[in-house]
């Protein structure tokens, strides 16, 4: 089996192997071919999502992608390149502090019902592996952009009914956030855990709506990148 790695240069490996996991072959590739090459990982279960990358142009888990003979695998978009295929997160992840994706102000006497918890039940499923805002294509004209998984995370505590400033948070993402978005769905492809991203940002312009916010880019007559909207 050959894999390509793009590291400095694209280098081709060839690995003997059965059916196998990314993630093994790159570890078989690390210990019996090359000790320089540089990866993560962690929980091997697609639980933590520190081992995100990106197959044929796709971003998977390598801890559950079945590698096949050709594949050409790199690290994630919009990320500093640390090395090989590790990325350097802070900035994403720094995102949901921007964000304010907590629960910020609880209302004490407000007790959970299952209904309440399936309304955000899939939201609290993210991993933050980050394929979500590797796959964006926002961050090519507004690296400042909020990001999916950020979003996302402001719609699970929008929608939580203990949370006493729902407002507060909404407030927080008319810049830079929801109407920045260009609802593509590239975020929900590639989401290991099913996650809609394209669906909470649609959530939160309606809740936004609600408040009196409006889309930005109808009052100027251009979209954010600058294209026309009619």
């Amino acid at each position: 089996m050959k894999i390509s790695i793009q590291r400095e240069t694209l280098v081709q490996y060839e690995v003997e192997i059965g059916e196998a996991t990314l993630l093994e072959v790159l570890q078989k590739i690390k210990t019996t071919q090359d000790k320089t090459l540089s990866f993560s990982s962690g929980c091997r279960s697609s639980i933590c999502g520190s081992c995100s990358v990106r197959v044929n142009q796709k971003e998977v888990l390598a801890c559950s992608y079945k590698v096949q003979d050709g594949d050409v695998i790199e690290a994630l978009k919009n990320t500093p390149l640390i090395r090989d295929l590790v990325v350097d997160m802070d900035k994403a992840l720094d995102f949901n502090a921007k964000a304010k994706a907590w629960l910020s102000s609880i209302t004490n006497s407000v007790a959970l019902t299952q209904e309440n918890e399936k309304i955000n039940e899939i939201q609290s499923d993210c991993i933050l592996c980050g394929s979500c805002y590797s796959a964006c294509p926002v961050y090519a004209v507004n690296d400042e952009f909020l990001g999916p998984f950020a979003l996302t995370r402001v719609w699970k505590y929008v929608a939580d009914v203990r949370e006493n400033e729902p407002k507060a948070k909404v407030d927080t993402i008319q810049t830079n956030g929801i109407w920045d978005c260009t609802l593509c769905n590239e975020c929900t492809l590639v989401c290991p855990q099913d996650i809609s991203s394209k669906t909470d940002i649609e959530k939160l312009r309606s809740r936004s709506a609600m408040d009196g916010y409006s889309d930005p880019n109808f009052a100027s007559g251009f979209r954010f990148d600058g294209s026309p909207i009619f």
